[in-house]
């Protein structure tokens, strides 16, 4: 079996998630390495206070960071190896039908893996290369004494080696377990249907409002991914806009980055997937009748609720997460200022959402538009 470098290339987001993910939290437990290592009785009550914010600050963000980050990666890596042996069913169905076992396939599914390998890499290098920037921002006031910045290999170890392997070994038992199927089954891409309930299919249901529900259960993994890009977007654009005051311009640049990077990312290649596994359904609407807005609503507006949804879930998590770090972290740091729900902020962003996410809908839209009918005749 060869999963060509094609396949490879379709991973590029598990790339950006887990770039991103290392870049924040080698800069902040890098510095916080760095800066246990001074002696902290020497400094002032106001310097020590803040040193005790700093370190505390920077567990909890590489904690979240990595943990909501890493978590993302998962299931990002296990959407890609679900959709990878459904689409390569058959060449797989031969391969059992030949001889092979399925540890034997599923060993190859390692190369998953490189995605994450590549984006650790990146993010660990970039980190690197910016640390000196963040270590005068962190301490922009001088209250505590400049620290130089040191390489830590423990750092490579924890955020780029075992990472990369662990996510190798994690395809390929997700790829083993998926591959404990029929060999027939898999050389004709059956699926396991799931019997609707008596009383849901009671229901009397119009065309289109059946379809939009069809859609959705096709594929759940896309209502997660379209909600968590309205989340990302949410959170940490309104959570740039407080770090102006709370932090520095500097962070809430790259809250900012981050932020945008991982909202449209995963709202592009959500609503890709969405169109892509829809053609045949888009073109037999098209024979039908039914027109390109027609289309489009059904298709694409059965996601519009959850980006909703993930939007306000955004909005009460940064201003959570926020107002708990002030609270309890910065409490007796003199120099931090109080904290509120930041209004023109949330005015702002929701309009800038509305406008990035229905052009982006427009632009789909315009796809659906060009799907050939040849595509319902495919199979």
């Amino acid at each position: 079996m060869i999963i060509s470098s094609k396949d490879i290339i379709k991973l590029f987001s598990i790339s950006i998630v887990t770039c991103c993910s290392v870049f924040v939290c080698t800069m902040f437990l890098n510095y916080n390495i760095d800066l246990v290592a001074i002696d902290s009785s020497k400094l002032s009550e106001a310097g020590r206070t803040l040193y005790e914010a700093q370190v505390s600050m920077g567990k909890i963000t590489a904690a979240i960071t990595g943990g909501c980050l890493g978590i993302i990666s998962v299931i990002l890596l296990i959407f890609y190896v679900k959709n990878y042996i459904d689409t390569h069913g058959r060449e797989l169905g031969i391969l059992k039908a030949t001889g092979y076992s399925n540890i034997s396939v599923a060993r190859y599914f390692w190369v998953f893996g490189i995605s994450v390998f590549a984006g650790c890499a990146v993010g660990f290098c970039a980190a690197y290369a910016y640390l000196p920037n963040f270590y005068e921002v962190q301490n922009a006031d001088g209250i505590l004494p400049d620290i130089a910045v040191q390489f830590h290999f423990v750092l490579l170890l924890c955020l780029v080696i075992l990472p990369s392997l662990a996510f190798c070994a994690f395809a390929i038992v997700y790829a083993f377990l998926k591959l404990k199927r029929p060999t027939l089954d898999l050389m004709y891409e059956r699926r396991q249907a799931k019997i609707k309930n008596a009383k849901e299919s009671s229901k009397e249901l119009s065309f289109l409002q059946s379809l939009k529900r069809a859609i959705l259960r096709s594929k759940k993994i896309l209502v997660f991914f379209i909600a968590f890009s309205a989340f990302c977007f949410s959170s940490l654009v309104q959570m740039s806009m407080s770090m102006i005051d709370l932090a520095s311009q500097t962070m809430a640049g790259i809250m900012f980055t981050i932020g945008l990077i991982l909202a449209l990312l995963s709202l592009l290649l959500s609503l890709s997937e969405v169109v892509k596994g829809n053609s045949k359904t888009i073109a037999m609407m098209r024979v039908l009748g039914y027109d390109n807005k027609a289309c489009s609503n059904t298709i694409l507006g059965a996601y519009r609720p959850f980006a909703c949804v993930g939007f306000i879930i955004g909005t009460l998590y940064q201003y959570a997460l926020l107002k708990l770090i002030i609270t309890f972290v910065f409490y007796d740091v003199e120099i931090m200022p109080e904290y509120n729900f930041d209004w023109i902020a949330l005015l702002i962003t929701s309009v800038a959402f509305v406008v990035v996410y229905e052009l982006t809908m427009v632009f789909f839209s315009l796809r659906i538009s060009k799907t050939p009918l040849k595509s319902v005749m495919a199979e």
